[in-house]
């Protein structure tokens, strides 16, 4: 199937991605028969696979719906916001809003949250490499004296933040085969925390204040700013706890102060 100069790019895509558009005009077989049948098998190749590649990327979202359900969301989804990359692996960073918006969707509440959660670990998955601190930097770092709360911390470029209203680590947790599924409560509120050690990619639930602190931290706030959110999602926050579990997980990959070289 060819395309004459009279059948634009733009005819022919809208045309691939609505099976209610008519053959645009200009477009050709080789061998001369209707073209219609031909774009409608090369459309539909298409869209399954794209549709494939988001069943990739969201596992447990097509857990929690079902398969056809899935299917059939992900196909209207492909038609809104088709792909603007040649690579796949990223694709449907806008689907979580889509599944908030999508009504049929409604009683599963947790699911865009979901979403964006295993949306989340893709990103974790492809962030660019970073060398950890070492823990004599930090510990040098936090000898700052009156300065220390300016710190900046720098985290890992895989590092991201899902709070959601709901049990998302929990939920995306037991899919995995761990813990029982029918235990989790999702009207839970979680926070969980996407990171890459190494070669694995990390779903950890943390309490509201690493949550807060984190997420401070990643947007560029000073330790004494993001020590003070913390404290006021949880007033139990436990900062070098936190701190912890980041260098445990090579999750920090400069701390400095203003002005500084990071």
């Amino acid at each position: 199937m060819t395309s004459e100069n009279n059948c634009t790019q733009s005819a022919f895509c809208a045309a691939l991605l609505d099976p209610g558009l008519p053959c645009p005009p200009g477009l050709v077989a080789w061998n001369g028969s209707d073209p219609t049948p031909r774009l409608a098998v090369y459309r539909n190749n298409v869209v399954s696979s794209l549709i494939d590649a988001l069943a990739q990327t969201f596992p447990v979202v097509q857990q929690l719906v079902g398969v056809p359900f899935f299917r059939a969301m992900a196909a209207m989804f492909v038609r809104q916001a088709p792909p603007r990359s040649r690579v796949l692996a990223r694709y449907g960073e806008a689907f979580p809003t889509f599944i908030e918006q999508f009504e049929p969707a409604r009683p599963v509440p947790y699911l865009a949250d979901v979403a964006r959660l295993e949306m989340a670990r893709v990103q974790a998955y492809h962030a660019a490499d970073a060398e950890p601190v070492a823990a004599a930097v930090l510990s040098a770092a936090l000898a700052g004296g009156d300065r220390i709360g300016e710190l900046r911390i720098v985290c890992h470029p895989s590092v991201a933040m899902v709070g959601s209203a709901f049990a998302v680590a929990s939920l995306w947790s037991a899919h995995q085969g761990e813990g029982n599924l029918g235990d989790v409560d999702p009207d839970d509120a979680e926070a969980a925390m996407v990171l890459r050690d190494g070669l694995d990619v990390l779903v950890l639930r943390v309490s509201p204040g690493a949550a807060e602190f984190v997420a401070a931290v990643l947007q560029g706030r000073s330790l004494d700013d993001a020590t003070g959110a913390a404290m006021n999602a949880e007033s139990a926050f436990d900062l070098p706890a936190t701190l912890g579990l980041l260098m445990g997980h090579g999750a920090i990959t400069s701390i400095h102060f203003p002005g500084d070289n990071a």
